[in-house]
């Protein structure tokens, strides 16, 4: 490159800690080894997401405590940009009328626990496949612990299969709808009573904490649905083999010289993509799509 552009790429670098710069005894910027500068950047980045879920949960932590001060709704939510709803009714009928209005995309975090509903607690609202009918761009990251539940994974897949965008992430901060990033819903956080209290906000100041929070997380979750089926690698078919061969999760994990956690974590994924709610449905779906030949 041109001598005049050296300085300030080098600096790029530096500051990523990919190269160290010149020193006393160093007289050239010196390549620090890919593995070492790589792990470092993924600790940056998984401590800012951290940090910003760890704002999130303090927010909607505080859900219950602020519906508390105001039990008659909020009478100064012009001013405020805040409204209190109480109750299953006023909170399905409120919720209902924001999805409704959303004209552009609609973002959800999506996490236990979940109230029961007709639908078995289908945590994604179905109407939501009308908005991505109407144009709607319905963006939706799941809570890892919530596809243990009967029947959740296929639900889930065949949301992706009508155009929903769903990903999955461990360890969910709070649930959380945003709507055209102008309006954001924080459903209840209590387990014990998880119809209790929500919060609606139309404040502009908490807008800008909320929707930097959802797309952190979405940038850390796993796809699912048909996209993300176009990318199983040799080791998904590498696992699906030793799972058709009836290993042990434990004996897998030697196997593939990882840990057993990370096995389980992998199992997860592929049952996701497949569809399948056990392993041996999963090891049917993956015969009939061409990913394991026996």
């Amino acid at each position: 490159m041109p001598a005049d552009r050296l300085p300030a790429a080098l600096d790029v670098l530096a500051r990523h800690g990919l190269v160290l710069p010149p020193a006393a005894g160093r007289p050239l910027p010196e390549a620090v080894p890919p593995g070492t500068a790589l792990r470092r950047l993924v600790h940056v980045r998984r401590s800012e997401l951290l940090d910003r879920s760890s704002r999130l949960e303090l927010l909607s932590a505080s859900v219950d405590r602020l519906a508390a001060r105001f039990p008659g709704g909020a009478p100064d939510e012009a001013r405020t940009g805040i409204e209190v709803l109480s109750g299953r009714e006023a909170i399905v009928a409120r919720t209902e009328a924001l999805l409704a209005s959303a004209g552009g995309e609609l973002a959800l975090l999506d996490r236990p626990p979940y109230a029961s509903s007709p639908d078995g607690g289908m945590p994604v609202p179905l109407a939501v496949t009308d908005l991505v009918g109407r144009g709607v761009r319905v963006r939706v990251v799941v809570d890892r612990e919530g596809l243990d539940l009967p029947g959740r994974a296929r639900g889930l897949n065949l949301l992706t299969q009508e155009g929903v965008e769903i990903r999955v992430a461990p360890a969910l901060p709070a649930k959380l709808i945003l709507i055209d990033g102008r309006v954001s819903l924080l459903p209840p956080t209590d387990a014990a009573d998880p119809t209790a209290a929500a919060l609606v906000v139309k404040d502009s100041v908490l807008h800008h904490v909320l929707v930097p929070l959802f797309e952190s997380v979405w940038e850390r979750a796993v796809p699912i649905g048909p996209g993300a089926q176009d990318d199983v690698t040799a080791e998904d078919r590498e696992l699906l083999t030793l799972l058709a061969s009836g290993m042990k999760d434990e004996a897998m994990a030697r196997r593939l010289q990882v840990h057993v956690h990370t096995v389980r974590r992998r199992i997860k994924r592929l049952l996701l993509l497949l569809g399948a709610e056990t392993r041996f449905q999963a090891g049917v779906q993956a015969l009939r799509k061409g990913w394991l030949t026996l």
